[in-house]
């Protein structure tokens, strides 16, 4: 079969090895002749992959001593509400940073909560870039912002600087670029953009937040209770949790964070690069913010679209219809899309006339 380009926003692309292991434990996991869909959570088997998963996302985003990681469910978009109720404290105010539908969503459910700043906002400009020159207050419990934004293709370049405890929607590019896990005191992620399948919710939490005077939470958005029962206070997503093992195992074996991030500043420097030196294409995202992880990009003659549409789609290239608050075209290019494919659509690109 022809190889697919698959650009798709998500679920993620995974690399052909962590998709092999993981379709063989469907049949026969651990040599158990039982399929990982139907092991016990709490069997040894299941708990060794969970302390590699959790042991690995430590190891890999070197995550300092003082912080606890574990797997919930939800997605971000529970994310959104646990946020809210783990971080709030004696102000009863939040500070949020809002650039695109994401930080949207998470500011509603902030509202629960007491009341929101919207601190800084591109939301005007049909968010297309990062807000710049905002203040954060000393009035807040905590500052929201989301690091990349799926959408509309902008990715913040710096962690925003701030007094206050810092909290991170990173759903979109976890494990794609180095960060200082110190500078946060609470991260989430939804799996599947760079993790693994849709199911399973990672959060890293500093342990101080457990000892603040907070609002009472409901058992099951307690972080704390994930945290004390190892991810396993009720029955874990196994196969989306065992497949993020795999795929975290695998970018190990490849160098890492560092090692990856290498190979998708590449990728986007050569996507970029054609999308600004071809006439028949224009970038959405402000050139400053735009996006590693999903470039969003038009055609200035919208009477190519269909000659264009039939050219990627011959190659084999899918996923990259633009979202519609956007239009035109999204190339997510999450950490396994190799550099071979983005060269396949710069290719197509190129022969456009």
């Amino acid at each position: 079969m022809a190889k697919v380009h698959n650009y798709s926003a998500g679920p993620c692309i995974l690399p052909q090895e962590v998709i092999k292991e993981a379709a063989e434990a469907v049949l026969n996991f651990d040599g158990l002749n039982l399929s990982i869909l139907e092991i016990s959570h709490r069997s040894p088997n299941f708990v060794t992959v969970m302390d590699e998963a959790v042991a690995l996302v430590k190891e890999l985003l070197e995550v300092p001593a003082g912080y606890s990681v574990c797997f919930a469910q939800g997605g971000a978009s529970l994310g959104f509400l646990m946020a809210g109720y783990n971080m709030i404290g004696d102000h009863k105010k939040s500070a949020y940073l809002n650039t695109g539908t994401w930080s949207d969503k998470a500011i509603k459910e902030a509202h629960f909560f007491g009341d929101v700043d919207v601190i800084g906002s591109s939301k005007e400009d049909n968010y297309n870039h990062i807000p710049k020159g905002y203040t954060v207050p000393t009035d807040c419990d905590y500052l929201h912002y989301t690091s990349n934004n799926t959408i509309f293709g902008t990715q913040f370049k710096e962690v925003p600087n701030t007094t206050i405890p810092l909290v991170c929607d990173m759903s979109s590019d976890i494990f794609s670029k180095k960060v200082d896990i110190s500078k946060f005191d609470l991260i989430y992620a939804g799996a599947q953009k760079n993790m693994g399948p849709a199911g399973a919710t990672l959060y890293i939490i500093k342990d101080e937040v457990f000892t603040r005077n907070r609002i009472k939470i409901p058992t099951m958005l307690n972080i704390e209770t994930h945290v004390k029962k190892d991810s396993m206070f009720n029955t874990p997503p196994v196969y989306p949790i065992y497949v993020s093992m795999l795929n975290l195992r695998y970018l190990k074996s490849i160098g890492g964070v560092p090692a990856q991030q290498k190979i998708n500043e590449e990728k986007a420097r050569i996507l970029y690069a054609e999308i600004d030196s071809n006439p028949l294409f224009k970038g959405v995202a402000a050139v400053g913010d735009r996006s590693n992880m999903n470039a969003t990009f038009v055609l200035t003659d919208e009477s190519k679209q269909a000659k264009f549409d039939e050219m990627w789609k011959a190659a084999n290239i899918s996923g990259i219809k633009g979202h519609r608050s956007v239009g035109g075209y999204r190339a997510s290019m999450y950490n396994a899309l190799p550099v071979s494919s983005v060269q396949v659509l710069v290719g197509v690109m190129k022969a456009l006339d």
